[in-house]
């Protein structure tokens, strides 16, 4: 199991100076459609995550590189991404690139689009069991194909004796670096976003909408 960040000693920390570490960043999507009670504890939970990054960062490597889910361009371009899609993990990103970390790409664009592209065909409402199990298969082909694609790209943009910053839906299926050292980066607000969104979907019941992926966090679509 991945050391928690908050729980990592000074002594232990000491001994990851020379190795590749990964804090590992579970992805929380804010939403408009949501009360703005959740989008507070949303933004309580981005805060509290770069609290404990810096609260050990000073301990290990400095962080040099960031990787982001649906980030299909590096630098000002991938920051222009996330300033798109509104996620509140942008402020995070933007102020680690002020201090010198470099934004790299981290989704291959055709694994990506094509992945996004099968799951519209989903959302469709087929009513052929044929179709839609032709479709599935391709959806789920392409869903393997873009975590490997995720986890070259983490393999090869990772060096020794760097520390890095991972944003990801916490239930990936990244293959991270056999080498590397990967601390879960769990701030109280976290268990705050689940119970918040258990607690909403139980209200709704049958007839609201199906937050079923909200916990996820990990679809692009």
């Amino acid at each position: 199991m991945s050391p928690e960040i908050g729980k990592i000693e000074k002594p232990i920390a000491e001994s990851y100076k020379s190795s590749k570490n990964i804090f590992f960043v579970p992805l929380i999507f804010n939403s408009n459609e949501l009360p703005d009670e959740y989008n507070e504890i949303c933004k309580l939970y981005w805060k509290q995550v770069n609290d404990q990054i810096t609260n050990l960062e000073s301990s290990l490597v400095p962080i040099k590189k960031i990787f982001h889910e649906l980030v299909t361009e590096a630098g000002d371009k991938g920051l222009t991404i996330l300033d798109k899609l509104k996620i509140m993990s942008h402020d995070l990103v933007s102020a680690r690139m002020q201090s010198g970390a470099l934004l790299e790409i981290t989704e291959d664009n055709d694994s990506l689009t094509e992945l996004m592209d099968w799951s519209r065909c989903l959302s469709l409402g087929l009513q052929n069991q044929n179709v839609y199990s032709t479709i599935y298969a391709s959806y789920t082909e392409g869903n393997k194909k873009r975590y490997e694609a995720i986890s070259k790209l983490l393999a090869d943009g990772i060096k020794e004796k760097e520390s890095c910053i991972v944003i990801m839906g916490e239930n990936h299926r990244v293959q991270f670096p056999s080498d590397a050292q990967v601390f879960y980066v769990a701030p109280p607000a976290l268990d705050e976003v689940k119970r918040w969104l258990r607690d909403y979907e139980a209200q709704l019941k049958d007839d609201g909408p199906d937050l079923d992926n909200c916990e996820e966090s990990s679809k692009p679509v």
